[in-house]
């Protein structure tokens, strides 16, 4: 879980293939401390599921997820339905590429920035991963604060 704006990496989990983004959600958000407000949380397709929903609000987030390209509205009359739901609707009427602009959900990308450093020094041996992985976090989190670049344009 990274905080988009600082590139800092703040919940980190080893999976295997067996699991699925949207399932660990609850896993990462229980590593931020439980007053710490956070505003929304942005993941692909693979968020889309009642589970992630429901972690996203346990915690007062906004849920900024699109549904996936086959999804069908959720018939359970729940709030986090009617949130999904919302989204579904809104992505129908807009488009995607326009629902996303409008909702903030290119901030994501910041977020899969940071991931695919950590992913370029975590090592590939499963019993070194986790220790690697954490380490990693601790590292790229100093970088960061020491300051980050700034781009501009050539042109």
């Amino acid at each position: 879980m990274v905080e988009a704006d600082e590139h800092e990496i703040r919940a980190v989990e080893m999976t295997d293939h067996r699991h699925g983004d949207g399932e660990i959600l609850p896993a990462l958000l229980a590593q931020l401390p439980e007053g710490e407000s956070i505003a929304d949380i942005g993941g692909n397709g693979a968020y889309d599921t009642r589970t992630a929903y429901a972690a996203a609000a346990a915690r007062r987030a906004a849920p900024l997820v699109p549904p996936r390209r086959n999804g069908r509205p959720w018939k359970t009359p729940t709030l986090v339905a009617g949130d999904r739901n919302e989204t579904l609707r809104a992505v129908r009427h807009l488009g995607r590429r326009l629902w996303k602009r409008w909702s903030g959900y290119h901030r994501r990308s910041l977020a899969e920035t940071a991931i695919s450093r950590l992913k370029r020094l975590a090592a590939h041996d499963p019993a070194r991963q986790v220790a690697e992985v954490q380490i990693c976090c601790t590292i790229l989190n100093t970088y960061n604060r020491l300051g980050m670049p700034d781009t501009v344009s050539a042109a």
